[in-house]
């Protein structure tokens, strides 16, 4: 069994401690939390009288007993909770994204190339059925030369009223393409490779708060591409990663529902299952413990993602390279503010 601690109790750490407790290789050794009731909480609903329970994630990764450690805090305490749980020669899976910006990424990038341990960042559309088929589909040529992918994101309140922390409203580690177009940004890349130009148009909510108005293009393996955000509207919340081919298009909405549009033909739902994205992590990152083949989303690859983020927040409009260390890409206020 793989004795695995979490550190981070709210919403994604119950998540995947109720996947833990009905996984056969991992028993809940312990969990962190600032919070002292809210790592009770968890410890009570998943754990065994055996899981021990702590506000100090230093005590916690320090522990002989453990093998593995979940990061679930805020961004920008990833650094310092990954550095110390591989210091502690644990391995890591860290909640995306892999941090609040991508220097930080680097450096956690560069402790993970400087130890043996498994390490892998959650983010689930690896295993998400719909999204497989998805990345399939666009491989084989299902629908055609691909000329175009649309990112599309309303959200009628942000932070979402089940989220109630108040780092989600800031700019320096919230706001919603951090916390929801990380996974759509992964996915363009996993499509179509590195995203090589930028350009948006970003509207933010008010001072150090966080965006709600994007309006940007980009270009990968030399397709163009869109991203539309508002946030604080009347409607209904919407998320998609849309594919456009010369023959057909595939979207994927609701987080899982692949539907197949061919036009005058009509469309069709392609797949309509959500999957247990949470438990295909847990069972690739044990094939990595264990040493044999996994599938995991590692570091860099999370990296490289934040790093299209950064460049989004950074955008006055001008067409940019993700990671490109020029004035404009260092802006901590780049577009627009109201």
């Amino acid at each position: 069994m793989i004795q695995i601690g979490i550190v981070g109790c709210g919403v994604i750490g119950n998540r995947l401690a109720a996947a833990i407790e009905t996984h056969d290789r991992y028993e809940l050794a312990a969990a962190c939390d600032l919070d002292a009731d809210r790592v009770a909480s968890l410890a009570a609903d998943h754990g065994t009288d055996r899981t021990a329970t702590t506000t100090d994630h230093a005590s916690l990764v320090e522990r002989d007993d453990l093998d593995a450690v979940y990061v679930g805090v805020p961004p920008l305490a990833h650094r310092e909770v990954v550095a110390d749980a591989l210091a502690a020669d644990k391995h890591v899976i860290c909640e995306k994204p892999i941090a609040a910006d991508a220097e930080t990424g680097h450096e956690l990038v560069a402790l993970a190339e400087e130890t043996d341990r498994a390490t892998a960042v959650n983010l689930p559309f690896r295993y998400t059925p719909g999204f497989v088929r998805l990345r399939e589909a666009v491989a084989a040529g299902e629908i055609g030369e691909v000329r175009r992918v649309e990112l599309w994101f309303r959200f009628p309140q942000w932070p979402r009223e089940w989220q109630d922390v108040a780092w989600l409203e800031s700019r320096e580690q919230g706001g919603p393409l951090r916390e929801v177009g990380t996974h759509f940004i992964f996915g363009v890349q996993e499509l179509f490779g590195p995203i090589e130009f930028l350009s948006a148009d970003v509207g933010y909510s008010g001072p150090e708060a966080y965006e709600d108005d994007v309006v940007g293009s980009f270009q990968t393996d030399g397709i163009r591409g869109t991203i539309d955000l508002l946030c604080d509207h009347e409607g209904e919340e919407e998320n998609s990663i849309t594919v456009v081919g010369d023959e057909a298009s595939l979207s994927l909405t609701e987080w899982y529902r692949l539907v197949r549009n061919r036009g005058r033909e009509g469309e069709e739902t392609l797949v309509d299952e959500r999957g247990d994205t949470v438990s295909a992590l847990l069972t690739e990152f044990a094939s990595a413990v264990d040493g044999d083949g996994s599938d995991l989303v590692s570091f860099a690859e999370a990296t490289r993602v934040q790093a299209v983020l950064d460049a989004i927040h950074a955008s006055t409009g001008d067409r940019v390279r993700p990671g490109d260390d020029g004035d404009r890409g260092r802006r901590r206020d780049g577009g627009r503010e109201r």
